[in-house]
Protein backbone atom coordinates (compact mmCIF):
# COMPACT_ATOMS: atom_id res chain seq x y z
CA UNK A 1 0.00 0.00 0.00
CA UNK A 2 1.45 3.78 -1.19
CA UNK A 3 2.37 6.10 1.62
CA UNK A 4 0.74 9.38 1.75
CA UNK A 5 3.34 11.71 2.77
CA UNK A 6 2.13 15.24 4.20
CA UNK A 7 3.38 16.73 0.76
CA UNK A 8 1.26 13.95 -1.28
CA UNK A 9 -1.88 15.07 1.11
CA UNK A 10 -1.27 18.86 0.58
CA UNK A 11 -1.20 18.41 -3.26
CA UNK A 12 -4.28 16.39 -3.20
CA UNK A 13 -5.93 19.33 -0.93
CA UNK A 14 -4.90 22.03 -3.02
CA UNK A 15 -5.80 19.92 -6.22
CA UNK A 16 -9.49 19.70 -4.63
CA UNK A 17 -10.01 23.33 -3.60
CA UNK A 18 -9.02 24.34 -6.85
CA UNK A 19 -11.35 22.44 -8.99
CA UNK A 20 -14.62 23.45 -7.09
CA UNK A 21 -12.85 26.83 -6.19
CA UNK A 22 -15.42 28.39 -8.88
CA UNK A 23 -18.88 28.36 -7.31
CA UNK A 24 -22.31 28.87 -9.68
CA UNK A 25 -22.19 32.68 -9.43
CA UNK A 26 -18.75 33.25 -10.54
CA UNK A 27 -19.19 31.09 -13.41
CA UNK A 28 -22.22 32.78 -14.30
CA UNK A 29 -20.45 36.32 -14.27
CA UNK A 30 -17.85 34.69 -17.44
CA UNK A 31 -21.11 33.47 -18.89
CA UNK A 32 -22.66 37.02 -19.44
CA UNK A 33 -19.40 38.64 -19.80
CA UNK A 34 -18.72 35.70 -22.95
CA UNK A 35 -22.85 36.04 -24.13
CA UNK A 36 -23.05 39.68 -23.85
CA UNK A 37 -19.97 42.00 -23.03
CA UNK A 38 -18.13 41.08 -26.07
CA UNK A 39 -15.74 43.93 -27.35
CA UNK A 40 -16.75 47.32 -26.93
CA UNK A 41 -19.58 47.16 -28.94
CA UNK A 42 -20.66 45.21 -31.84
CA UNK A 43 -22.64 45.32 -35.19
CA UNK A 44 -23.70 42.46 -36.68
CA UNK A 45 -27.05 41.21 -39.04
CA UNK A 46 -29.30 38.63 -37.84
CA UNK A 47 -31.73 36.21 -39.84
CA UNK A 48 -34.47 34.77 -37.75
CA UNK A 49 -36.73 31.72 -39.29
CA UNK A 50 -39.38 31.23 -36.77
CA UNK A 51 -41.00 28.09 -37.23
CA UNK A 52 -44.95 27.41 -35.95
CA UNK A 53 -46.07 23.46 -35.17
CA UNK A 54 -47.19 22.77 -38.52
CA UNK A 55 -43.77 23.82 -39.97
CA UNK A 56 -44.86 26.44 -42.10
CA UNK A 57 -42.25 29.23 -41.24
CA UNK A 58 -41.72 33.41 -41.58
CA UNK A 59 -38.70 35.52 -41.52
CA UNK A 60 -37.15 38.32 -39.89
CA UNK A 61 -33.81 40.33 -40.93
CA UNK A 62 -32.58 42.67 -38.89
CA UNK A 63 -29.56 44.45 -38.14
CA UNK A 64 -28.17 44.88 -34.41
CA UNK A 65 -26.18 47.30 -32.86
CA UNK A 66 -24.28 46.78 -29.00
CA UNK A 67 -22.87 49.41 -27.17
CA UNK A 68 -21.00 48.97 -23.23
CA UNK A 69 -20.95 51.53 -21.33
CA UNK A 70 -17.76 52.72 -19.54
CA UNK A 71 -16.98 51.21 -16.15
CA UNK A 72 -20.44 50.50 -15.33
CA UNK A 73 -21.67 47.08 -16.36
CA UNK A 74 -24.57 49.26 -18.36
CA UNK A 75 -25.05 48.66 -22.07
CA UNK A 76 -27.46 49.51 -25.03
CA UNK A 77 -29.01 48.09 -27.50
CA UNK A 78 -30.74 49.07 -30.69
CA UNK A 79 -32.27 46.79 -33.44
CA UNK A 80 -33.66 47.39 -36.51
CA UNK A 81 -35.68 45.58 -38.69
CA UNK A 82 -34.82 45.34 -42.66
CA UNK A 83 -37.46 42.79 -43.38
CA UNK A 84 -40.20 41.66 -44.39
CA UNK A 85 -42.12 44.09 -45.09
CA UNK A 86 -44.68 44.86 -42.56
CA UNK A 87 -42.22 45.52 -40.25
CA UNK A 88 -39.42 46.78 -41.92
CA UNK A 89 -37.97 50.50 -40.12
CA UNK A 90 -39.57 48.50 -37.08
CA UNK A 91 -36.81 49.14 -34.10
CA UNK A 92 -36.40 48.24 -30.92
CA UNK A 93 -33.85 49.33 -28.02
CA UNK A 94 -32.71 48.56 -24.46
CA UNK A 95 -30.97 50.14 -21.91
CA UNK A 96 -29.08 47.93 -19.56
CA UNK A 97 -28.88 48.49 -16.18
CA UNK A 98 -26.84 47.31 -14.13
CA UNK A 99 -28.98 49.12 -10.37
CA UNK A 100 -32.10 49.07 -11.70
CA UNK A 101 -35.13 47.43 -14.21
CA UNK A 102 -33.75 47.65 -17.90
CA UNK A 103 -35.27 50.37 -19.72
CA UNK A 104 -36.80 49.16 -23.46
CA UNK A 105 -38.62 50.78 -26.26
CA UNK A 106 -40.28 49.84 -29.56
CA UNK A 107 -40.93 51.86 -32.65
CA UNK A 108 -43.63 51.10 -34.84
CA UNK A 109 -43.62 53.23 -38.03
CA UNK A 110 -46.87 52.18 -39.37
CA UNK A 111 -48.08 54.08 -36.43
CA UNK A 112 -45.19 56.23 -35.97
CA UNK A 113 -45.43 55.51 -32.24
CA UNK A 114 -43.14 54.48 -29.83
CA UNK A 115 -44.29 52.19 -27.18
CA UNK A 116 -42.10 51.87 -23.57
CA UNK A 117 -41.77 48.25 -22.89
CA UNK A 118 -42.83 47.73 -19.31
CA UNK A 119 -40.54 45.05 -17.07
CA UNK A 120 -43.81 42.63 -16.87
CA UNK A 121 -43.55 42.25 -20.52
CA UNK A 122 -39.69 41.56 -20.62
CA UNK A 123 -40.63 37.75 -20.64
CA UNK A 124 -43.14 38.04 -23.62
CA UNK A 125 -42.18 37.16 -27.08
CA UNK A 126 -39.69 39.15 -29.24
CA UNK A 127 -41.83 40.22 -32.24
CA UNK A 128 -43.50 36.86 -32.77
CA UNK A 129 -40.49 34.64 -32.53
CA UNK A 130 -40.11 32.22 -29.61
CA UNK A 131 -37.37 34.44 -28.25
CA UNK A 132 -38.26 37.02 -25.71
CA UNK A 133 -37.19 40.61 -25.34
CA UNK A 134 -35.15 39.52 -21.77
CA UNK A 135 -33.10 37.29 -24.05
CA UNK A 136 -31.84 39.83 -26.61
CA UNK A 137 -29.91 41.83 -23.99
CA UNK A 138 -29.97 39.04 -20.78
CA UNK A 139 -30.60 38.94 -17.46
CA UNK A 140 -28.58 40.66 -14.70
CA UNK A 141 -26.36 38.55 -12.76
CA UNK A 142 -28.16 39.13 -9.46
CA UNK A 143 -31.61 38.54 -10.79
CA UNK A 144 -30.78 35.01 -10.10
CA UNK A 145 -29.33 32.74 -7.24
CA UNK A 146 -26.74 30.18 -9.24
CA UNK A 147 -25.71 26.99 -8.14
CA UNK A 148 -23.16 24.94 -9.55
CA UNK A 149 -24.82 21.05 -9.83
CA UNK A 150 -22.39 19.43 -11.66
CA UNK A 151 -19.05 19.50 -14.17
CA UNK A 152 -17.17 17.06 -16.04
CA UNK A 153 -14.10 18.08 -18.81
CA UNK A 154 -15.82 19.98 -21.20
CA UNK A 155 -18.67 21.70 -19.35
CA UNK A 156 -20.47 23.51 -15.99
CA UNK A 157 -24.00 22.83 -15.23
CA UNK A 158 -25.92 25.39 -13.14
CA UNK A 159 -28.74 25.73 -11.91
CA UNK A 160 -30.35 29.45 -11.83
CA UNK A 161 -33.25 30.41 -9.19
CA UNK A 162 -35.16 33.72 -8.95
CA UNK A 163 -34.49 35.71 -6.48
CA UNK A 164 -38.34 37.29 -7.29
CA UNK A 165 -40.23 34.00 -7.96
CA UNK A 166 -43.42 36.11 -8.45
CA UNK A 167 -41.54 38.52 -11.33
CA UNK A 168 -40.97 35.54 -13.34
CA UNK A 169 -43.18 32.74 -15.72
CA UNK A 170 -40.15 30.42 -14.56
CA UNK A 171 -39.49 28.34 -11.16
CA UNK A 172 -35.54 27.96 -12.23
CA UNK A 173 -33.34 27.26 -15.37
CA UNK A 174 -30.29 25.13 -16.08
CA UNK A 175 -27.74 26.36 -18.28
CA UNK A 176 -24.81 23.82 -20.06
CA UNK A 177 -21.39 26.19 -20.27
CA UNK A 178 -18.65 25.27 -22.49
CA UNK A 179 -15.69 25.90 -20.08
CA UNK A 180 -13.27 26.62 -22.88
CA UNK A 181 -15.55 29.54 -24.15
CA UNK A 182 -18.34 30.04 -21.15
CA UNK A 183 -21.22 30.87 -23.83
CA UNK A 184 -24.14 28.38 -23.10
CA UNK A 185 -24.87 25.14 -24.79
CA UNK A 186 -27.80 24.25 -23.92
CA UNK A 187 -30.49 26.45 -21.24
CA UNK A 188 -33.31 24.67 -19.77
CA UNK A 189 -36.06 26.73 -18.81
CA UNK A 190 -38.54 24.96 -16.23
CA UNK A 191 -42.11 25.79 -15.46
CA UNK A 192 -43.74 26.28 -11.85
CA UNK A 193 -44.54 22.59 -12.03
CA UNK A 194 -40.93 21.86 -12.91
CA UNK A 195 -41.26 21.13 -16.38
CA UNK A 196 -39.08 21.96 -18.98
CA UNK A 197 -40.62 24.33 -21.58
CA UNK A 198 -38.03 26.16 -23.08
CA UNK A 199 -34.59 25.01 -24.64
CA UNK A 200 -32.16 27.30 -25.97
CA UNK A 201 -29.78 25.97 -28.12
CA UNK A 202 -26.19 27.00 -29.45
CA UNK A 203 -26.12 25.21 -33.21
CA UNK A 204 -22.72 27.23 -34.45
CA UNK A 205 -19.91 29.24 -33.14
CA UNK A 206 -17.07 31.28 -34.51
CA UNK A 207 -13.93 32.88 -33.01
CA UNK A 208 -14.27 36.40 -34.43
CA UNK A 209 -10.90 38.96 -33.66
CA UNK A 210 -10.64 36.68 -30.41
CA UNK A 211 -14.22 36.60 -28.99
CA UNK A 212 -16.05 33.23 -29.25
CA UNK A 213 -19.08 34.52 -30.83
CA UNK A 214 -22.31 32.49 -31.52
CA UNK A 215 -23.14 32.30 -35.07
CA UNK A 216 -26.22 30.10 -35.03
CA UNK A 217 -28.86 29.10 -32.30
CA UNK A 218 -32.15 27.96 -31.72
CA UNK A 219 -35.05 28.62 -29.36
CA UNK A 220 -38.03 25.85 -29.21
CA UNK A 221 -41.15 26.12 -27.15
CA UNK A 222 -42.43 22.53 -26.19
CA UNK A 223 -45.52 24.01 -25.50
CA UNK A 224 -46.21 25.26 -28.99
CA UNK A 225 -43.97 23.03 -30.79
CA UNK A 226 -42.66 25.95 -32.32
CA UNK A 227 -38.88 27.14 -32.88
CA UNK A 228 -37.01 30.36 -33.91
CA UNK A 229 -33.28 29.65 -35.11
CA UNK A 230 -31.20 32.76 -35.57
CA UNK A 231 -28.23 33.34 -37.84
CA UNK A 232 -25.91 35.97 -37.05
CA UNK A 233 -23.04 37.21 -39.92
CA UNK A 234 -21.33 40.42 -40.78
CA UNK A 235 -20.47 40.55 -37.28
CA UNK A 236 -17.79 43.50 -36.13
CA UNK A 237 -16.70 44.27 -32.86
CA UNK A 238 -15.08 47.73 -31.46
CA UNK A 239 -16.10 49.65 -34.16
CA UNK A 240 -16.92 52.78 -32.59
CA UNK A 241 -20.25 53.04 -32.20
CA UNK A 242 -21.95 56.43 -30.96
CA UNK A 243 -23.73 56.85 -27.64
CA UNK A 244 -25.92 59.39 -29.16
CA UNK A 245 -27.23 56.60 -31.65
CA UNK A 246 -28.87 54.97 -28.61
CA UNK A 247 -31.57 57.54 -27.87
CA UNK A 248 -35.28 58.49 -29.29
CA UNK A 249 -34.32 60.45 -31.81
CA UNK A 250 -32.72 57.29 -33.54
CA UNK A 251 -35.98 55.42 -33.10
CA UNK A 252 -37.30 57.42 -36.42
CA UNK A 253 -34.52 58.66 -37.72
CA UNK A 254 -32.44 55.51 -38.07
CA UNK A 255 -28.64 55.57 -37.91
CA UNK A 256 -27.94 54.28 -41.86
CA UNK A 257 -24.19 54.58 -41.56
CA UNK A 258 -24.06 51.93 -38.80
CA UNK A 259 -26.78 49.90 -40.11
CA UNK A 260 -25.20 48.92 -43.59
Amino acid sequence: MKKITFTNAFFVLVFSFNSYAMDGREIMKDVIQASYYQGQDVRANAHMTIIDQQGRERIRALTLLRRNMEDSGNQKYYVYFNKPSDVKKMVFMAWKNSKKEDDRWLYLPALDLVKRIAASDDRTSFVGSHFYYEDVSGRGLDEDNHQLVSEDEIQYVIKSQPKIAEAVEFSHYKIWVDKETYLPTKIEYYDKNNVVYRIYRLLDTKNIDGNPTVIKAQMEDLRSGGKTITKYSAIVYSQNIPEKIFSERYLRKSPKKYLK
